[in-house]
């Protein structure tokens, strides 16, 4: 008679606890500057151990070391820190506006600012981002974009331009690049590798990049995307954000700790990189690199940022319930704005005083630009779009059954 062992269930265990810490030892960091960067014309199977190792450039002292170190200029350099600094600032100002009860929700990206600030940098005109509801950086970034059109949506007022038809954080630009996010999840990297491909046929030069969260891999639309991205060799650029916590669950409950996000890629024949998300050279340099390959028709990549979401999934999220308080600030990989500003002050471009006077100039711009947004309308005062648009922007000419409705709704 064969004997059989009892079946169980494995179900993964976080790292830390809300009164313990974490072990992040996991994370397999690689020495700055050891990474190996090899020609963008290598074939997406060499690029396997570069999957399981972290591309990194700065160094702990702020030096920029290693074959992925980019020539960047100085004044791009402290663009760049101005970026992150902005995006931060502009995070804190909306958290408390939500608490004051001017808008319903919002969504930081505390401690991720490097990735769209440098991914912005990396981009040519043209080129499409397919974003999730917190790549508000890559708006950020841009100085064509108006705070107070931003904080307008946010507040969904009388002067919000999507007249009230998308949620908080759910912008759309389209003379930006910025594909209208959507709340559900990896939704939007079909539409990424659909649009690759329409350039590609089109025999365009525009390459698309999509983003998605680590606990949205396990949603059937990030595998498609992946088996078309390869299959097509769509010139598009996934970029998987690995924050370590989805909304209350850790990264282990997604896979992420049996192997790496990025072997994914490789797995479905993808050119893969696994990178320091909060690192801004070589996010930069990623960046750069697979947008390169991309453009030169050598196909996807799929490049997986380490970093760590230092504050609330959300507003409606309380993170202390399921996770240390003082996990961002014992994360190894660090504040991406601390590093770049350490960096700059190595090669003698920044001060702490030319930091300070900035902090408090993008401070006085962002405040102004909430004051005037309110001019216009809070949550609080219900001065909002007009129910009169639901009836608008859908057919070029109103049915008259829809004419009807209206004229009854009396707008």
């Amino acid at each position: 008679m064969t004997s059989h062992t009892a079946l169980r269930l494995h179900i993964p265990e976080p790292t830390g606890r809300p009164g313990g810490s974490t072990d992040f030892s996991y994370l397999s960091l690689s020495p700055a500057g050891a990474v190996r960067r090899p020609p963008v014309d290598t074939p997406a199977a060499d690029t396997a151990d570069l999957a399981t190792s972290l591309v990194r450039v700065l160094d702990d002292d702020g030096r920029a070391l290693g074959p992925w170190a980019p020539d960047l200029h100085p004044e791009r350099l402290r663009r760049g820190l101005r970026a992150m600094m902005k995006t931060r600032i502009f995070d804190a100002r909306m958290l408390i506006a939500q608490r004051q009860k001017k808008l319903s929700f919002y969504m930081q990206c505390l401690g991720e600012e490097a990735i769209t600030a440098a991914h912005s940098m990396a981009l040519e005109p043209g080129d499409m981002c397919f974003p999730t509801y917190r790549q508000q950086g890559l708006l950020l970034s841009r100085d064509d974009i108006s705070l107070v059109e931003m904080i307008c949506q946010l507040m969904s007022n009388a002067r919000d331009p999507l007249k009230g038809r998308q949620l908080p954080v759910l912008y759309s630009y389209k003379r930006a690049g910025f594909f209208s996010t959507s709340g559900n999840l990896a939704t939007q990297l079909p539409q990424a590798v659909g649009w690759a491909m329409a350039s590609a046929i089109k025999g365009d030069t525009k390459i698309a990049s999509g983003w998605i969260g680590d606990g949205s891999t396990a949603e059937a639309d990030f595998h498609t995307a992946l088996t078309f991205a390869h299959v097509y060799r769509a010139p598009v650029i996934i970029y998987l954000v690995n924050y370590q916590w989805a909304i209350s669950t850790c990264l282990a409950i997604a896979g992420g700790e049996g192997t790496t996000f990025a072997q994914r890629g490789v797995g479905v024949g993808l050119a893969a990189l696994r990178v320091d998300g909060n690192d801004f050279l070589a996010v930069y340099a990623a960046s750069r690199w697979a947008a390169e390959r991309a453009r030169s028709n050598r196909g996807a990549t799929l490049i997986e940022w380490v970093t760590y979401r230092g504050g609330p999934h959300s507003t409606s999220d309380d993170p202390s319930k399921y996770r240390p308080a003082d996990d961002w600030q014992r994360f190894p990989l660090g504040d991406p704005i601390a590093r770049l500003k350490r960096h700059l002050i190595a090669i003698g471009e920044w001060s702490e005083a030319q930091h300070e006077e900035t902090h408090k100039a993008l401070e006085t711009q962002i405040i102004a630009a909430q004051k005037e947004a309110e001019s216009h309308g809070t949550l609080l005062d219900g001065r909002v779009p007009s129910a009169a648009t639901m009836f608008e922007d859908v057919f070029r000419d109103m049915p008259e059954h829809l004419r009807r409705q209206r004229q009854q709704l009396g707008v």
